[in-house]
């Protein structure tokens, strides 16, 4: 199995075609933005996104500078994602790095978030295919309305595992979707083998973020950022939503009680930890990525193009298996 370092290496001018456009992209007549982003940029992440339209492009085709454009355009509109999420759950620390916010404030951190969606609309206007432009605009909608029913479910109390996944499926499984199609668009693709590839990212993306939500359940020091943050904004996610649908003994009242608090203290978010642990929270998410890989490994194999097939399984894999 190939690691992601491993895949980073064999598309390496192409990454480095999609930083030096994407430093570009953002360069400002600001100084203080210019700051701000040369900093931001010094962690770049594994940029997994973008290499799912470097893929999804040599899978279907040959990458070209449309390519890495709408590569550009995902990977900023991505992290403009990050940069608001970060405001709006008052995260000082991603990456074991201060978050813009953390270095800043609050204010300044949206107008940079603005800054980096402006651009990356800006780098799918240049690749003049309007099925890009409408993938970036509609995926900025769709990651708001995910936010937005993960929100809603929380306030009210809304559940249902059909629930978590539809709020998964906007809020992360589209993103990646994106990706694929961006990538299929920008070398020619047919509507049948974008619609195939984006039905694999779709399931490895539901994976992602599976995999995402179990590190909540986990100490901040093993990840890097903080944990415990879903249950103490009232989201219940896979691991804890199972156990509350399925067990049947005298604690499960008390446990459903506690986690719709209004507030919830550390010893409140420690004691549902440990109930979603010790019923099996943890070992049922694991079983559903399992089932998706089941589902997506069997797309993969209508392609011809072995070598990039493999990738793309290597990358599912890492997804269910990753540390962070």
């Amino acid at each position: 199995m190939s690691s992601i370092k491993e895949i980073q290496q064999l598309i390496t001018p192409e990454l480095e075609a999609l930083n030096r456009l994407i430093a570009s992209t953002l360069d400002s007549p600001n100084e203080l933005m210019n700051r701000i982003v040369e900093n931001y940029l010094r962690t770049k992440g594994k940029q997994i996104r973008p290499i799912m339209v470097i893929l999804s492009a040599k899978l279907l085709g040959e990458v070209n500078e449309n390519v890495i454009r709408a590569a550009a355009a995902v990977e900023l509109l991505h992290n403009a994602s990050l940069i608001h999420d970060d405001v709006v759950d008052e995260t000082k620390i991603r990456r074991n790095t201060p978050t813009i916010n953390g270095i800043w404030d609050n204010h300044i951190a949206v107008l940079v978030g603005d800054f980096f969606v402006s651009s990356s609309l800006q780098r799918a206007m240049a690749t003049g295919d309007l099925r890009i432009i409408n993938a970036i605009a509609r995926l900025g909608k769709l990651l708001s309305i995910g936010e937005l029913d993960q929100i809603y479910c929380a306030r009210f109390h809304n559940l249902t595992e059909p629930a978590y996944m539809q709020t998964i499926e906007r809020k992360t499984a589209s993103l990646f979707m994106a990706c694929v199609e961006m990538g299929g668009y920008a070398v020619g693709a047919t509507d049948a083998d974008i619609a195939s590839i984006s039905e694999f990212a779709r399931l490895l993306g539901l994976c992602f973020q599976i995999k995402d939500d179990i590190f909540d359940y986990y100490e901040e020091k093993q990840i890097g950022k903080p944990t415990g943050n879903d249950l103490r904004e009232g989201k219940i996610t896979l691991p804890l939503l199972h156990v509350l649908e399925s067990d049947r003994s005298e604690q499960r009242d008390t446990m459903s009680e506690l986690s719709q608090k209004e507030e919830l203290t550390t010893e409140d978010i420690n004691r549902l930890i440990s109930y979603a642990k010790e019923n099996g929270g943890i070992d049922y998410a694991y079983d559903t990525m399992e089932r998706l890989k089941a589902q997506a490994t069997p797309i993969l194999d209508r392609f011809a193009n072995k070598e990039v097939t493999r990738y793309f399984a290597d990358i599912l894999d890492y997804t269910i298996n990753r540390d962070l």
